[in-house]
């Protein structure tokens, strides 16, 4: 007997330590009672967010499977199995929204290859939080992730976007591990022009956070602590 195939939710999840409905609508909620099937990147803090979204369901219930830097290309070609015998199951992230700087891209590529539907839903982006509140161009931006460790790849990395954000009027998007933040700053004001904007967005969501975009010169002579702070960096040179 053929099933109708289940849905695929795309859960967001919380940038920090808020209270869940803060911050996320009532329609994940709403999903998460209804869906018992998850693919997430880490058991214990998947569970964790569950239970602090939907107190009352049964954690013995739950499927989880485990997606991550160490899942194998064999594993995840099943991951969908519960949507293809008809039940919804959710993809979440550690932080933030599925699919977005984050593995379950794979999942999604896989959802649309089987016509499994994907359903995304409304919760908090770091990158387009920041992005709204930098006052650069939210009409031409790009999200480029992880800089060059190597010193002079790393120069000459942000040289180019440098460029790039100049000659096709588009801002320059960039994260780091936490505990690398600081170094990064200094990097910017080093590498980049004086007058080159900067806009350090941190702690999104969160009672601590910070949010200033101003040129490199003035960073230079700024005192705040970035470290092991989950931070968005954007640089737009006019």
């Amino acid at each position: 007997m053929e099933h109708n195939t289940g849905k695929l939710y795309l859960i967001p999840t919380l940038l920090g330590d808020n209270p869940p409905l803060e911050v996320l609508p009532i329609s994940i909620k709403k999903v998460i009672e209804l869906v018992d099937s998850y693919i997430v990147e880490n058991e214990k803090s998947a569970r964790h967010f569950i239970k602090r979204v939907s107190p009352k369901k049964s954690q013995p219930k739950l499927h989880l499977q485990v997606l991550n830097k160490y899942t194998e290309s064999i594993e995840i070609i099943n991951f969908l199995e519960p949507c293809k015998q008809g039940k919804n199951m959710g993809l979440l992230s550690e932080a933030g929204c599925p699919g977005v700087a984050d593995p379950g891209a794979e999942i999604v590529k896989l959802a649309h290859q089987n016509n499994i539907q994907v359903v995304p839903l409304v919760g908090p982006s770091s990158i387009i939080l920041a992005m709204m509140s930098s006052g650069m161009n939210g009409q031409s931006f790009a999200f480029n992730g992880y800089l060059p460790i190597d010193k002079q790849e790393r120069k000459s990395a942000l040289k180019k976007f440098e460029r790039r954000s100049q000659e096709e009027n588009q801002s320059q998007i960039f994260i780091e591990t936490p505990y690398r933040n600081n170094k990064l700053l200094e990097d910017l004001c080093q590498v980049l022009h004086p007058q080159t904007k900067i806009c350090v967005a941190c702690d999104l969501t969160l009672p601590s956070e910070y949010i200033k975009t101003m040129p490199a010169k003035h960073w230079k002579t700024t005192k705040i602590d970035f470290h092991k702070r989950p931070s968005i960096f954007i640089i737009h040179k006019d």
